[in-house]
């Protein structure tokens, strides 16, 4: 029994060092860091609007190495202009193309023919139905500069190739939608000319088909280019679990993860040159990438520079020369993805492009092979009964169903060692003074009843990986965000936002962080105390109060973890009860919930 309370203590201990850490350190400097970058973002926009009579504009200069060999621009500075403008404004000072389908909204920039303007119909900033559409993309000008391009560069840097500032040319009424691709030309008067076709599926998947017609009498070489840039400070949620930054694939060096502060400081990072993968900028929940076309080399790289006085965050490609002969044709496609990191379309891309791992563009982490199973098992549940949360509570149902007999047996031995209470009070009190005697009396007694001491701890054990799994799909899984519950739980990727605090909305109070204590926390709490009172309470002065302290604290811990989390916390606890005790009554062991509490708080008066 003792063996048994000090793994089961050890876990718990475990528990709550990890989440205490969450709650009390990683919650806090999140806050703390979110709120200097604020103040630096303010300090930023005073500078700006000091030197308001300067101009910048970013712009994509083709660069040669010292060996004759190309590689892909760069992002450079001209001094034009430093002060944000608003992105209709910015929209305004050039002609665009209009992009519309069922899921994207948005434009292409004639100049550069840079894609640059692109809303996410399908997923708004917060609940409320009048919120604003989430923006993907935003122009060069405004103040979080975020856009895909493409072009070519050549080794010698004679040819007169587009550039971010050339003017490309459409077909009057030009609109790109799922049955009208956009066709883009451009002449540089010298004997080249451009093409650039573009096409998008019915979700977040562009074809970009670049092609050169060659009219001189020399034949020419040219290295296609794809990049994405991000420009400015850049606020991430700051957890382990989770990557935001640069990302890619490299062949066989497998995943790229990029953080912005460590780009910031090496300025770049370059995989070798690979056959099969694709570089991006990951969010959370909203992602953009661009994939070469597979089994063609390419090289891929990370890089940062500054803009404006901004970082400037670059995920780009270049690929092997293409050779254009004389009066000849060449052609080369390239896809981007820009839009919601939803699994099944993610999937479906890499089946389109035949992505090297695209699926890694969802942070599935390193226990993937439980965490895709969970969200799978819960995604096709939501698609039976319609609500996530039926779907967690279910996929809670089927996974005790599957360990029953596992926890079975654990339970078993649990009521068996309490109906041995009596054969080891008797061996404490007769070897009142010899612990190493009692350790091996009570072995002997475990031995000879069959009882597993460590048995009891097993149901606790199953539980980690499955609650750390789901807390993975509830926290990266944007098929979770802004999911329903019943009452008032709308978001269950988000907090219960009622707070016992604040009489639950009755006290107009802005509570502080750790004084956020919502009803199904709460119930959680409940729950996992009662859970614990169906056995007596451990002879150790130390661990009752770990194990009477242990419910609070978890309770508080787990009040800002995603509310469905919380709901499975507390169905498994409430599940578990009926389970012990059914099995506790069939073994002949007396269930006594209610003595245990009260003898809880009657230790506890007799101690003040």
């Amino acid at each position: 029994m003792e063996n048994n309370r000090n793994l089961f203590l050890a876990i718990a201990l475990s528990f709550i060092v990890l989440f205490g850490w969450q709650y009390f350190v990683a919650g806090p400097q999140l806050d703390a860091e979110r709120a200097r970058q604020e103040e630096l973002a303010a300090q930023e926009a005073a500078k700006q609007a000091d030197t308001a009579n300067q101009e910048t504009a970013s712009s994509t200069t083709p660069h040669v190495a010292t060996d004759g060999s190309a590689t892909v621009p760069g992002t450079a500075t001209a001094t034009r202009g430093v002060v944000p403008a608003s992105t209709d404004e910015v929209l305004a000072q050039s002609a665009r193309i209009e992009i519309d389908t069922p899921r994207l909204s948005g434009s292409i920039n004639l100049t550069g023919a840079r894609m640059d303007d692109l809303h996410l119909k399908d997923y708004r900033e917060t609940l409320d139905e009048d919120s604003p559409t989430i923006v993907l993309l935003s122009p060069s000008g405004t103040a979080k500069p975020y856009y895909a391009e493409f072009g070519w560069v050549d080794s010698a840097g004679n040819a007169d190739l587009p550039k971010a500032g050339t003017i490309w040319s459409a077909e009057e009424g030009a609109k790109l939608t799922l049955d009208t691709p956009l066709v883009l030309t451009w002449d540089n008067g010298a004997g080249l000319t451009f093409t650039r076709t573009i096409s998008v599926d019915k979700n977040y998947l562009f074809s970009v088909t670049q092609s050169v017609k060659n009219n001189t009498d020399a034949a020419l070489a040219l290295y296609p280019y794809g990049l994405i840039s991000r420009h400015g400070e850049q606020k991430t949620s700051g957890l382990y679990i989770l990557h935001e930054g640069l990302i890619g694939v490299a062949g066989d060096e497998g995943l790229q993860e990029v953080d912005y502060g460590d780009l910031e400081e090496n300025k770049i990072e370059q995989p070798a040159k690979v056959s099969n993968g694709w570089v991006g900028i990951t969010d959370k929940y909203w992602a953009t990438a661009v994939i070469p076309p597979q089994g063609q080399p390419f090289q891929p790289t990370f890089r940062y520079a500054q803009v404006a006085g901004k970082p400037a965050f670059q995920a780009d490609y270049l690929g092997d020369a293409v050779s254009v002969a004389a009066g000849s044709n060449a052609e080369y496609q390239t896809s981007l993805f820009a839009g919601a990191k939803e699994v099944s379309t993610i999937n479906q891309v890499e089946e389109t492009t035949k992505a090297l791992n695209f699926d890694l563009m969802i942070d599935w982490g390193w226990f993937y092979f439980l965490t895709k199973p969970m969200f799978a098992a819960i995604d096709f549940l939501y698609g039976v009964f319609g609500n996530f949360g039926v779907a967690i509570l279910l996929i809670t149902v089927i996974v005790k169903a599957i360990f029953f007999p596992l926890a079975n047996k654990s339970y078993a031995s649990m009521s068996k060692m309490k109906l041995m209470q009596p054969k080891m009070e008797e061996i404490k009190k007769q070897y009142p003074d010899d612990r190493q005697a009692q350790q091996q009396a009570t072995m002997k007694l475990y031995q000879e009843e069959k009882i597993n001491p460590l048995a009891g701890c097993l149901p606790i054990v199953i539980q980690i990986p499955v609650f750390f799994s789901l807390y993975k799909v509830l926290y990266i899984t944007i098929e979770m965000r802004h999911a329903p519950f019943f009452g008032w739980i709308q978001d269950l990727s988000a907090p219960d936002p009622t707070n016992l605090f604040t009489l639950f909305g009755l006290i107009p109070w802005d509570a502080p962080h750790f004084l956020m204590l919502g009803i199904w926390p709460l119930i959680m709490g409940i729950t996992m105390f009662v859970q614990m009172k169906l056995n007596p309470a451990p002879p150790d002065p130390t661990q009752q109060m770990i194990f009477n302290w242990m419910p609070i604290l978890f309770t508080f811990m787990l009040a800002s973890f995603p509310a469905g989390l919380v709901i499975y916390w507390a169905w498994n606890n409430s599940l578990s009860i009926l389970q012990q005790a059914t099995i506790m009554k069939r073994h002949g062991a007396k269930v006594e919930i209610f003595k245990n509490i009260s003898d809880t708080f009657s230790r506890k008066k007799k101690e003040t």
